[in-house]
């Protein structure tokens, strides 16, 4: 190997480390956070390096890598919004996340195959099926906050996320008595491989259709949240009620209104999550633990940002596909299934707050 090619992605590898240890300059209250920085600036700088090689050597297989990981990325962001939702405008870590992508799944696949089975076209069924699922989201939310979060008004953080583990086992004994615990496979977006840039590459890149259409959704629902918070009367609503819920009541917001209306929108974004990994898994029980995946990628963008929720996706999703590619010859295979917990961990001792999150200061 020649001195170019070592030279080049160590240079990549040092310029990042460097500039991501002074971008943290205003988190460091001490040497130990100083000493901590610096040692994962170091092993920052060494993976950066190791993988700038590697798509030097073969940009293609490189690329296509890259590609991959960051529209699967994409995908765990569509569950991670939920959380933020959730959290972003009740201060809750909403643990029934993943039972209401499993809820809304079910409703969804369930009323499609009933309707297509009484002889109603596709085309027909279609929307019909989601508008049926949306309502019994709808209904989902009105549930949770007149029986669950409603008595528990104004109670700890921890008390209210005890009571959204209650509401998952909950929703999920009722949806798998009501609407079965069978694999229902999900039809709704094309799955098939293409090959593109074939005249970049050799052989080109190839990519799932499906992941692509998550990511168009995910940049859509960005988009709509980002606004629907910043400037619409309800969204400035829901940040005053994060903020401070006896303040928001003292000044008039309605409280039961508020939260019915965030547990609605992360129902609806569950919906969403749930046509997507529906098609991809099949609508079944084990889809309840993309709440496990979701977690690491609410560490690493923060569980305050939505746009956040994203970066995070995308940083968890490429990591994973090139470390279980390129460290697991050196290391051994199922790097996929830890490595993202492990760079959340990194980022907690670095930003606790995540990368976009807000640093929260309490009065002592």
């Amino acid at each position: 190997m020649s001195a170019i090619s070592l030279a080049i992605p160590g240079g990549i590898g040092a310029v990042l480390a460097a500039l991501m240890f002074a971008l943290l300059k205003g988190d460091r209250r001490s040497t130990v956070d100083t000493a901590v920085h610096a040692a994962l600036a170091m092993v920052a700088a060494l993976f950066i390096g190791f993988l700038a090689a590697r798509a030097i050597d073969n940009p293609g297989s490189f690329v296509e890598i890259l590609v991959g990981g960051l529209l699967s990325g994409v995908l765990y962001s569509l569950v991670a919004l939920g959380f933020v939702l959730i959290f972003k405008a009740s201060g809750v870590f909403n643990y029934a996340q993943g039972a209401m992508v499993l809820v809304a799944g079910l409703a969804l696949v369930r009323s499609l195959d009933f309707l297509t089975g009484h002889g109603i076209a596709t085309i027909v069924a279609v929307p019909l099926a989601i508008i049926f699922s949306g309502a019994v989201m709808a209904l989902c939310a009105f549930v949770i906050e007149k029986w669950v979060l409603r008595p528990l008004l104004n109670q700890d953080g921890l008390t209210l996320f005890m009571a959204t583990i209650g509401a998952t086992f909950a929703l999920e004994g009722v949806a798998q008595l009501i609407f079965g615990s069978d694999v229902y496979p999900l039809k709704l977006f094309p799955i098939d491989p293409m090959i593109v840039f074939e005249s970049v590459f050799p052989g080109g890149i190839l990519i799932n259709k499906l992941d692509v259409w998550g990511a168009v959704i995910a940049g859509v629902l960005v988009v709509t949240l980002a606004l629907f918070f910043q400037y619409t009367k309800t969204g400035r609503a829901l940040r005053a009620v994060a903020d401070d819920h006896a303040a928001a009541q003292s000044v008039g917001i309605p409280i039961s209104w508020i939260w019915f209306i965030v547990w609605l929108v992360a129902g609806l974004v569950a919906l969403v999550a749930a046509t997507v990994w529906g098609t991809k898994l099949g609508v079944q029980f084990s889809i309840t633990f993309l709440a496990l995946k979701a977690l690491p990628v609410l560490i690493i963008g923060g569980f305050t940002s939505v746009p956040g929720a994203i970066v995070g996706g995308l940083i968890v999703g490429a990591g994973e596909k090139l470390a279980e590619l390129y460290l697991g010859e050196l290391i051994g295979g199922g790097i996929e299934y830890w490595f993202a917990y492990v760079l959340a961990l990194a980022v907690l001792l670095v930003r606790p707050q995540g990368l976009f999150g807000e640093k929260i200061i309490e009065r002592i």
